[in-house]
C-alpha cells in the first residue's frame, strides 16, 4: 500500500497514509520526501519548500499559508499553517462544469408510496410534540403502545421527535420550530403520525394543523393534553386508529429516481476527503444519474470551498443564491462577534485537518461533479431533481436534521472519529478507514477505508448495493441500536 497520497499534481503537500517515523525515506506520488519527524495517520508533510507565506496546496487548491518555513519532508499542521479567510466577498459567476456522467441502469428499491405521490423507504410511526413540555408523556405513551404492539405491527420504527422548543420562541425562531415540525409530520417516512401538544405554548395545535396544509387525515392525528382527561388513554386510541390505517401498506419497486439523500460529514479526520466523501460525491453523480436528488449542507463547511460551488451553478440565478448562502451564514457568524474561521473542532485536528479550507475542500468532495440547481432555505423541502444546497449549520444534530426535515428519506454520514448519532430517517455511518470500522462497528454500517487499495469503481458498486438494501428496508445501526433524534436550529430570543 503507499504511504503517502498527492490530491492533485499541483499539490505541495501528501497526506500520510500510515504514521510515519522521522527519517523515513518515502515517494510521495514520484517525488523523494524524507519525513524530518515523526507525522501522525492523516496528517500532511510537505512535498516542495513552502517559504513563509507561501500558499499550502492540497486537493489543487489553496488550504492556508506557511506562517513560517516549511522545509520538504516537514510535517505541516497547525502549528504551522493558519487560514486565509476573513469575512464577506465578492464573488463573480464563472461557470466550470465537468460532471461525470453515469448512465441511468434502471434500477429500483422497494419502498411505500403515500396518497400524495411520495416514496418513503419506511413505514414509521412518529410521535410529534409541538412543545418540549409533553416528551416525557409522549415516551409513556410509546412504552404503553409497544406493550399492546411488541412488533409494531405495521411500523418499522417509532420514534418521539423530542425538542426542548415550541413556547417562548418569538419571530423566525418560532417560525423555523414550526417549520421543522411541520416537515417532519409531512415526511414520506411517516406512515402515521401523533401531534401532541400541552395546550397552552405558543406553536398552538390548532394553528399547526391549519399550516400543514394538505394531508392524510387517516394517518395524521392530533391531540392537546390540556383539553382532555387521561391524555395517555387519549393518545394510545389515537395511535390504535394510526396502526389500523397502516396495516395494509406494503413495500412495492420504485425507481432510484423517487430516493433523494442527504449527505453529511462529521468527527472527519485526514481520511475523509481521500475516501469516504470521494465515495459519497460518487453515489451522488450516480443517484443524479438516475434521476434521483442529493442535499449538502453545512454551509460553514463549505467556507473556503464555495468558489468551486459557485462555478458548478446550473445558472446565475442559482449562482446569485449560493452567493447569499454563503455571505448570510459569514453574516451570522460576524453578528454573534464570531470569526467565520473557528473551525475545525479539536477532534479534526486531532485527525489530521489544519485549517477550514482543508476541511472544507473534503467536506464538498461529498457533492460530486453535477451542476448545483436549487439553494433551500432552513425548513424548505427539495424541489428539484439533481444537486441542492440547504442551509444549515455544521453541528452534526442539527445538520442532519434539516436534511432529513428537507424530505430526504436518507442521510449518508462520513466520520474518521466516529459517532452513535441516528437521525429521524436512516443515517448511514461510512467509516473513512479500516481502523474505525473495526473498532466501532457496531456504529458503522460501511467502510470506505478499502478505497486506499481498491477501485472506486468497486467500492461504489457495493456501496450502491447497499444503498437500496437499506431503502428497501435493511435496518441501519442507528435504527438497530434505537438512536433516532430531532436537533432544530435555535436562534432568536427564549422568553
Amino acid at each position: 500500500m503507499r504511504t503517502l497520497m498527492k490530491m492533485n499534481p499541483r499539490d505541495n503537500v501528501a497526506v500520510a497514509l500510515r504514521p510515519l517515523s522521522g527519517g523515513e525515506h518515502l515517494d510521495a506520488e514520484g517525488t523523494d520526501v524524507s519525513s524530518l519527524s515523526d507525522v501522525p495517520q492523516g496528517h500532511k508533510i510537505a512535498t516542495a519548500y513552502i517559504p513563509a507565506g507561501g500558499i499550502v496546496m492540497k486537493y489543487g487548491a489553496p488550504i492556508g499559508y506557511a506562517a513560517e518555513d516549511i522545509p520538504i519532508g516537514g510535517w505541516i499542521h497547525t502549528h504551522n499553517i493558519k487560514t486565509t479567510l476573513a469575512g464577506e466577498e465578492d464573488y463573480q459567476y464563472e461557470p466550470e462544469l465537468h460532471p461525470v456522467d453515469y448512465p441511468n441502469r434502471g434500477l429500483t428499491f422497494d419502498g411505500y408510496r403515500r396518497k400524495n405521490g411520495k416514496v418513503g423507504i419506511r413505514n414509521d410511526l412518529f410521535l410529534v410534540p409541538t412543545v418540549g413540555c409533553v416528551n416525557g408523556v409522549a415516551e409513556l405513551m410509546v412504552a404503553e403502545f409497544k406493550a399492546i404492539h411488541p412488533d409494531l405491527g405495521p411500523f418499522d420504527n417509532v420514534t418521539v421527535l423530542k425538542h426542548p422548543y415550541g413556547c417562548s420562541q418569538l419571530g423566525d425562531d418560532h417560525r423555523m420550530t414550526r417549520s421543522i415540525l411541520m416537515d417532519a409530520v409531512n415526511h414520506p417516512n411517516a406512515g402515521g403520525v401523533l401531534v401532541f401538544g400541552l395546550g397552552c405554548e405558543n406553536n398552538i395545535v390548532a394553528e399547526f394543523k391549519q399550516m400543514l396544509g394538505d394531508f392524510d387525515e387517516s394517518r395524521v392525528k392530533f391531540l392537546v393534553a390540556q383539553e382532555v382527561g387521561d391524555e395517555v388513554e387519549a393518545g394510545l386510541e389515537l395511535l390504535e386508529e394510526l396502526h389500523q390505517a397502516a396495516i395494509g401498506d406494503k413495500r412495492e419497486p420504485v425507481p432510484l429516481s423517487e430516493l433523494n439523500v442527504g449527505l453529511k460529514c462529521g468527527g472527519s479526520d485526514g481520511f475523509s476527503g481521500i475516501t469516504a466523501n470521494p465515495l459519497l460525491g460518487a453515489f451522488s453523480d450516480f443517484l443524479i444519474g438516475q434521476g434521483g436528488s442529493t442535499i449538502l449542507t453545512e454551509v460553514p463547511e463549505m467556507f473556503g470551498a464555495e468558489k468551486m460551488l459557485m462555478a458548478r451553478a446550473e445558472n446565475e440565478e442559482v449562482f446569485e443564491n449560493i452567493v447569499w448562502l454563503i455571505n448570510d451564514f459569514k453574516q451570522y457568524f460576524l453578528s454573534h462577534g464570531e470569526t467565520v474561521y473557528e473551525n475545525p473542532s479539536p477532534g479534526n485536528k486531532a485527525g489530521g485537518i489544519s485549517t477550514l479550507e482543508d476541511k472544507s475542500l473534503g467536506c464538498t468532495q461529498k457533492a460530486g461533479t453535477s451542476a448545483v440547481v436549487d439553494v433551500l432555505k432552513y425548513g424548505e423541502k427539495l424541489r428539484k431533481k439533481g444537486l441542492s444546497l440547504l442551509q444549515a449549520p455544521g453541528n452534526d444534530l442539527v445538520a442532519s436534521s434539516a436534511l432529513a426535515a428537507s424530505d430526504c428519506q436518507l442521510v449518508l454520514f462520513t466520520t474518521g472519529r466516529g459517532t452513535p448519532f441516528g437521525s429521524f430517517v436512516p443515517t448511514v455511518k461510512v467509516a473513512t478507514n479500516n481502523e474505525l470500522f473495526a473498532k466501532k462497528g457496531h456504529w458503522m454500517d460501511f467502510n470506505a477505508g478499502p478505497l486506499l487499495e481498491k477501485p472506486m469503481e468497486e467500492i461504489l458498486e457495493s456501496f450502491i448495493t447497499y444503498i437500496i438494501e437499506v431503502a428497501s428496508g435493511r435496518k441501519t445501526r442507528n435504527e438497530e441500536n434505537q438512536v433516532r433524534e430531532l436537533a432544530i436550529f435555535k436562534t432568536g430570543v427564549t422568553l
